[in-house]
């Protein structure tokens, strides 16, 4: 159901405020359920999942559900991919980790008990069923932490409520301490260049022009200011179109690039299937 014109007007108003100070934001439909970002993503045609909550799969040109379609740019935020979803849009999100940020999201009065007991005094927003606090630092989100709590910070979201009350104080060691776990064996997530790649002719001549076209993808991952995913996934892509089927793409090349996405709030897993993703769409 298509929200009041005074509504639209409101959400569209608060998530420019937001992006003009450095928050990544992104419509909500009812529900708390984020649009797509794109055409093709409109009503789930891609084929992502059924909740858009996560990135893909998705077989539009980048992957920007939920947290990855948050942006601080005032063109994306009003353009006509995005005219729709503010018409429909019940409320506004955004994704706490793009901004340095860590929610976390006490649903009942148990969890509010136990942090009041546990955790250092922060900004608070009021919700319909508890309260977020919020913390100056950004962590890997996770549901469930304990009972009624979750973490929302990288790749993840939360409806914006306002700026809430009280000091923005550093995260405290005792809520990453949530996400402390006994430890389990290492996983690589080693990848490689495409096989089929290698042993080609290099049209580069030069080692400089591989470096070059690395550094810069390097540059572009870390200035991204919202919709990370999408932004390490067009990178990927570049890069393999561009320096991919010569032979003389790396592992450390690659590792490059994966590390620069990860300190942009990236998991490993989320490296390694971009870049799968784009390997399987140039067919190499």
């Amino acid at each position: 159901m298509t929200q009041p014109t005074h509504i639209r007007g409101e959400h569209l108003t608060t998530a420019l405020s937001l992006a003009a100070v450095g928050v990544p934001v992104l419509p909500l439909r009812a529900g708390k359920v984020p649009f797509g970002n794109c055409r093709t993503c409109a009503d789930n045609a891609c084929g992502g999942r059924p909740n858009m909550k996560t990135p893909g799969p998705c077989v539009c040109p980048a992957p920007c559900h939920g947290w990855a379609a948050a942006t601080t740019s005032p063109g994306a935020i009003t353009s006509r991919q995005w005219e729709r979803a503010w018409r429909e849009a019940a409320a506004v999100a955004y994704h706490p980790g793009g901004t340095g940020l860590t929610v976390v999201d006490l649903d009942n009065a148990d969890a509010i008990a136990w942090a009041r007991a546990n955790l250092p005094a922060p900004r608070t927003v009021y919700t319909t069923r508890g309260e977020h606090w919020i913390y100056r630092g950004a962590m890997p989100s996770a549901n469930a932490v304990r009972p009624g709590v979750d973490i929302k910070s990288l790749m993840s979201y939360a409806r914006w409520l306002g700026p809430g009350e009280g000091p923005l104080t550093a995260l405290p060691d005792a809520v990453r301490a949530l996400l402390v776990k006994e430890p389990v064996p290492a996983r690589s997530e080693a990848v490689t260049v495409p096989a089929a790649a290698r042993g080609g002719t290099c049209p580069h001549r030069t080692p400089a022009y591989l470096e070059r076209g690395i550094a810069m993808a390097e540059q572009r991952i870390t200035a991204a200011g919202g919709a990370v995913h999408a932004t390490v996934y067009g990178t990927f892509l570049a890069v393999l179109s561009t320096h991919g089927r010569c032979g003389c793409l790396t592992e450390a090349h690659t590792q490059r690039l994966f590390t620069a996405a990860q300190a942009k709030g990236e998991s490993a897993r989320h490296c390694a299937d971009a870049w799968g993703n784009a390997v399987h769409r140039l067919g190499m």
